[in-house]
């Protein structure tokens, strides 16, 4: 999937010049929590609920001790009393906007918004604005390939086990097959050993349950310390 197949199109954005009143009403009525601001179709800033945090008209703009004013640059005060204080949107807006282009694997943008820690980030195509795409939208793209049947699997035991041991070896768990047996039955993991670590045994079980073909997976595992026959 890329960005195109899950973004938001039609995105309410707003014009540098929209009064702040206006741009928090939209986000209200359309229940968004972010919206571009964009010139000639073009992405010049983003105002989200973060940037509307800290305003005079709450008493929750930016307050420093003149001790501590006395030691911050000049450049910080005056932004910070730009952004609490603006009436438009250019004046409130994050400016360095972050944006993914039309084509752009949802892989990547989900390390993007997670390195960069943030919610969304706007789709351009050809230097406009398209889409956007959300962490819910990530959300929904996951919930529909869960809700996709499965492809068919291996038809014998011995291709699923294969497979399972194949996934184990490639996610470079391969002293997990040390650790534990791996029979298959009519379709069936049955998982046998002794559980050292949470975390190693988990992660047997939660590739035996994705391996296809697998119908159920039966835990013989025993806590450390129990005897093996």
């Amino acid at each position: 999937m890329i960005a195109s197949d899950i973004m938001t199109r039609g995105v309410i954005s707003v014009g540098p010049d929209a009064n702040i009143a206006d741009v928090v009403a939209l986000m209200l009525q359309h229940r968004v929590s972010a919206v571009p601001v964009v010139r000639d179709d073009a992405v010049i800033g983003i105002i989200s609920e973060g940037d509307l945090l800290r305003r005079v008209e709450t008493g929750t703009e930016p307050k420093r001790s003149r001790w501590i004013e006395f030691f911050t640059w000049s450049e910080t005060v005056a932004a910070d009393y730009v952004r609490s204080h603006g009436r438009k949107a250019a004046e409130v807006m994050t400016r360095d906007v972050i944006t993914v282009a039309a084509d752009t694997p949802i892989a990547e943008i989900a390390n993007l918004l997670e390195t960069k820690g943030i919610k969304r980030v706007p789709v351009v195509q050809d230097g406009a604005l398209v889409g956007i795409v959300s962490r819910a939208n990530l959300l929904q793209a996951l919930s529909t390939r869960l809700m996709t049947a499965a492809p068919s699997g291996p038809t014998s035991d011995r291709q699923i086990r294969d497979a399972l041991e194949a996934e184990i070896k490639q996610q470079s768990l391969a002293l997990l097959l040390v650790q534990y047996n791996i029979i298959v039955e009519d379709g069936v993991v049955h998982l046998w050993g002794i559980k050292h670590r949470e975390v190693d045994y988990s992660a047997i079980i939660v590739a035996a349950e994705n391996t296809p073909g697998v119908k159920n997976v039966v835990d013989h595992v025993q806590p450390l310390g129990a005897r093996l026959l």
